[in-house]
């Protein structure tokens, strides 16, 4: 049998079962091959039958002695009461199972069973509710007992065991030659070898090994994309830019505070880039507060002093319009003009040198004389069509992405390995020092207090809730109930509230009056993420801070400590939650937002830490390999090898194919 061969070849597959596989995409003995384990059972010995509750899933193996339907109707239950059959039935387990009464037909009395779950107490007894099982059948024992076990993603229609033996069955009888990759990352290790140890492993180190085999596989398609975009790049002929620098030096001379070390780098290597004939293709990197809006006026007066006009596309309203203040302040003076195009606004857009714009920069109604620089700012928060339309507006121009969210180090070749990366790793001197704090359930009085103490000395304070209204379904305060509070505790200070469902001129003269000091609390949802730049606020309370992740409380935290006074950032907890609380004590032991990130890496994992579909990485199935810079290395090392060898892949038309068939996607 070959892995091309349609599961009709596969015996014992028949009928219901093709159907059921094939509405999961499995239709080749290939794509059977490639249904991968979500985790494994060592079965060849169980846990022992809990006599308390615990934290953790336990997995049992035992005889059924009992079973009934208890309840009625929609709280009705199945009960199968187990025991440890091979300790001698000294032990018990009941199990339920909830509105699934056709269970009554699959486990009865005198089965033996595996059952996969969390014990829990109720009504005085252990328990477990809704355990994974399978009843174990004396012609199935060499595959489903006294061994490692693969546990798989259900297949809707198909029971565990019996897409587990058709695995076993294929891996069997499949000829290995068929199982020969596009292009063999590890000559070392036979791929029906990897298959065998993925599945079915002797340890699980052999399994973790055969992870890592086909992991590698999987990044040398995704370096291989990113090698190839980079060397078509470098063929691209572009326009020279950034040899008058009279403006720049004008700015730079205005400036009432010198330029970090980090910045006047990144400057540099900005300039390098435009002065080469070939589109420039960047990335600014920096952590909250390190500048990087400067740099980027850099660039865009580089770009005006050579005749051509730069735009800026900022996520948010709000974010635009602060980069419009600000821009303006700096550079009108200058006599650059600065123009503003949102969905609600369009302010001096005819002949602007620079325009500043949320996604209304995207449409023909702001109109381009001549577009040689593009500028993105929260690059992630934008769609690789979205960019691709913006950069189309212009003819080869140069393009700087910006984020203000550090990326762990171990991801930086991953994610943006097609780039050339500019990191803003200092902070601008005269910062005042923030000072972090996690509180569980602190005394209201002594907040107010403290905070009043604050606005008394004429700073500025944001407070942070994590909902709008309030919900039934979530426990968690909301700024709509909790803002008029905050109004009588504050009397003698205007107390302004502001939130995503407002209207943006509502949101936009909020956050004018909170800028313009005719207001001294600003009670907020996360609108205030990015952007906001208020000097003169120094502190910050975040309540229900165990809802949100590190990144986004980090960027939060960034709103303050921008001006020169000593700054607060104070995270409100109820304390229930043990993880919440460690993350929480991350952020208040360090100000590092790549520290941060690698600690939200190892909390959440790559997946969760990147949302794959905005990092382009959304079809990886080894995602949880992402921090593994040595593999990515390696993967990025055979990729770019391959090109060495072969620029124009010739020899390998299959991986041409599908190479351009990703630049089509990425074009869309």
């Amino acid at each position: 049998m070959k892995a091309t061969d349609s599961l009709l070849e596969l015996p014992g597959v028949r009928g219901r079962d093709l159907e059921a596989l094939r509405v999961s995409g499995i239709e080749r003995v290939a794509d059977l091959l490639n249904w991968l384990p979500k985790r494994y059972e060592d079965r060849r010995r169980f846990d022992a039958f809990p006599a308390q509750a615990g934290s953790g899933a336990v997995c049992l193996r035992g005889l059924v002695i009992d079973t009934q339907r208890k309840g009625f109707g929609g709280k009705g239950f199945y009960e199968a009461v187990v025991e440890d059959h091979a300790g001698g039935g000294l032990s018990r387990m009941t199990c339920r199972w909830f509105n699934m009464p056709f269970l009554q037909k699959v486990i009865a009395t005198g089965h033996e069973v595996v059952l996969y779950g969390k014990p829990k107490e109720s009504g005085g007894k252990v328990v477990m509710d809704h355990p994974e099982f399978e009843v174990v059948s004396d012609e199935g024992r060499r595959v489903h007992l006294e061994r490692i076990v693969p546990i798989y993603k259900n297949v809707s229609g198909i029971p565990q065991r019996k897409l587990r033996e058709a695995i076993f069955c294929a891996l069997e009888i499949i000829e290995g030659d068929s199982l020969v990759p596009v292009h063999d990352v590890d000559p070392t290790y036979p791929r029906i070898e990897a298959f065998r140890e993925l599945h079915f492993p002797g340890e699980l180190a052999q399994a973790d090994a055969a992870r890592r085999y086909f992991a590698k596989e999987e990044f040398f398609f995704q370096q291989l994309r990113v090698v190839w975009r980079r060397a078509r790049h470098a063929d691209l002929s572009g326009r020279v830019l950034g040899k008058r620098t009279k403006l720049l030096t004008g700015f730079y001379n205005s400036l009432p505070f010198d330029l970090t070390g980090a910045q006047k780098r990144s400057v540099k290597e900005i300039i390098a880039d435009m002065r080469v004939q070939r589109p420039m293709n960047r990335l600014l990197q920096g952590d909250v507060g390190s500048g990087k809006t400067f740099v980027a006026m850099c660039a865009m007066l580089l770009a005006v002093d050579s005749g051509c006009q730069a735009a800026l596309m900022a996520p948010t309203q709000i974010l635009a319009e602060q980069h419009h203040l600000t821009f303006a302040k700096w550079l009108s003076p200058l006599g650059v003009k600065v123009g503003l195009a949102t969905a609600d606004r369009r302010e001096e857009v005819t002949d602007a040198q620079i325009i500043i714009g949320t996604h209304a920069l995207l449409y023909d109604n702001v109109d381009f004389d001549d577009l040689g620089l593009i500028v993105i700012d929260e690059q992630h928060k934008f769609g690789v069509a979205q960019r691709g339309k913006l950069i189309q507006r212009g003819v080869m121009p140069d393009v700087l992405v910006m984020t203000a969210t550090p990326i762990p180090r171990t991801l930086t070749l991953t994610i943006y390995g097609d780039l050339d990366v500019s990191i803003l790793d200092e902070l601008p001197a005269g910062r005042g020092k923030i000072i972090t704090g996690v509180r569980v359930k602190p005394k209201i009085s002594e907040m107010t207090k403290f905070l009043i103490e604050q606005l008394e000395e004429g700073r500025q304070a944001y407070l942070v809730y994590p909902l709008v209204e309030d919900s039934d379904s979530v426990k968690a305060a909301s700024v709509v109930e909790e803002h008029p509070k905050w109004k009588k505790r504050f009397k003698h200070f205007e107390v302004e509230l502001l939130h995503g469902k407002m209207a943006s001129e509502e949101k936009e003269a909020a956050m004018k009056r909170f800028r313009d000091y005719k207001s001294a609390v600003l009670v907020s949802t996360t609108v205030i993420e990015v952007g906001v730049d208020v000097p003169n606020a120094n502190v910050m309370v975040i309540f229900n801070a165990e809802r949100f992740g590190l990144a986004q409380l980090h960027q939060l935290r960034g709103r303050i400590g921008r001006g020169e006074h000593k700054s607060y950032c104070i995270l409100v907890t109820d304390g229930k939650n043990p993880e919440g609380l460690e993350k929480l004590n991350i952020l208040a032991g360090t100000i590092d937002g790549f520290k941060i990130a690698e600690e939200d890496l190892r909390l959440r994992g790559p997946g969760e830490v990147l949302g794959t579909r905005q990092s382009g990485l959304g079809g990886l199935r080894f995602v949880d390999f992402l921090a593994d810079t040595s593999l990515i290395r390696e993967a990025r090392e055979v990729a770019e090898e391959l090109l060495r060898e072969d620029p124009g892949l010739a020899q390998n038309a299959r991986l041409k194919a599908w190479l351009l068939e990703q630049a089509e996607v990425g074009n869309q």
